[in-house]
């Protein structure tokens, strides 16, 4: 893809939503040899006020157009998962390499008509699963391969929301509860970060069973889910999603259990990390990055750059995707 006198990796952005504001936008321009040169949104003016705000010298309204611009070297698409394959594909197929939002697509069988194409066109793809970067993460892989709780044996994920879903009118509704944008519903977008962490820590999940429901009618997709699943290394999951609790039932914790100790930690709010072995409690604290996709970013740009490899690949985020459909398919199948 590049020139080997080139230095910088000239990035171009397909849909500047909210994701992109803090999360993982301003990476692209912060990140040694990166810089952000271009943003497409179909809204032509929240697109040019996007680019004025962030110092963008290029916005579009025509994610084709900014796929053909020249001076663009590769391609973030932050859109909602019912266009991340068709972008993905017109990019790769324009020679330009794709890092994308997750999950990677709204099923698996989308991800494999991507990877399909980064094949054919001989042009990496990376999928935005950050965690697996993130100091907190970073240091529980550690400390379960250095073995202070023993052999792992099991791991258990509970995550519950309240439903803002409640008080409002369908069309006021976001698309991550709209199975034809998102796939299925929240849990796509957020169980997805976990699975794909503990495949990461544990290797891949090769058996699940799970039984998905929608428990309040608000909405059309799934609210709830339990499952149980393998790791490859066997490591046995155990978890539970519901997105329509009261607020004083929320949870979020991921529990690593092993034959001399355990590890917990939070997956989304910023709670301290604890972990009890034969010697005592201790408990841990993290700072993330300002803005949390940077660290991945930093993996893509360099192994642009032929410097390292990044640790979120189409191939791992694709498998993820399969997890998650088989996690919610009893619900659909219904349908």
């Amino acid at each position: 893809m590049k020139n080997s006198n080139q230095h910088t990796i000239r990035w171009g952005i397909i849909g500047v939503g909210n994701v992109t504001e803090v999360k993982s936008g301003p990476a692209f321009y912060k990140v040694p040899n990166s810089k952000l040169v271009a943003v497409m949104r179909r809204d032509a003016k929240k697109a040019a006020d996007y680019a004025k705000r962030h110092h963008i010298p290029k916005w579009y309204s025509d994610a084709t157009e900014l796929i053909n611009d020249p001076e663009v070297d590769a391609i973030y698409i932050a859109t909602p998962p019912d266009s991340h394959a068709h972008y993905a594909i017109e990019a790769m197929s324009a020679g330009k390499p794709v890092y994308v939002e997750k999950p990677m697509a709204r099923h698996y069988n989308e991800c494999q008509e991507m990877l399909e194409a980064a094949k054919q066109t001989q042009q990496p793809l990376w999928v935005a699963y950050y965690r697996r970067t993130l100091p907190a993460f970073l240091k529980v892989k550690e400390l379960v391969e250095t073995g202070i709780i023993g052999k792992p044996l099991m791991v258990n994920v509970k995550l519950y929301k309240e439903a803002a879903e409640r008080n409002q009118k369908p069309e006021d509704m976001h698309w991550h509860v709209f199975p034809e944008i998102a796939g299925a519903g929240h849990f796509f977008d957020l169980a997805s970060h976990q699975l794909d962490y503990l495949d990461f820590v544990f290797g891949k999940i090769t058996e699940v069973k799970a039984t998905a429901l929608n428990r309040a009618g608000l909405y059309p997709a799934e609210d709830t889910v339990n499952g149980t699943w393998i790791h490859k290394s066997g490591v046995v999951g155990n978890g539970s999603w519901c997105f329509v609790v009261d607020k004083n039932s929320t949870e979020d914790y991921i529990q690593i259990i092993g034959e001399e100790g355990e590890i917990s930690l939070p997956c989304f709010s910023h709670g301290k990390m604890e972990v009890k072995t034969i010697e005592g409690t201790e408990q841990l604290e993290f700072e993330n990055p300002e803005h949390i996709s940077q660290n991945l970013v930093e993996q893509v740009v360099n192994e642009l750059l032929g410097k390292g490899k990044c640790v979120s690949t189409g191939e791992s985020a694709a498998h993820t995707s399969w997890v998650l459909d088989e996690m919610v398919k009893s619900y659909y199948k219904s349908k």
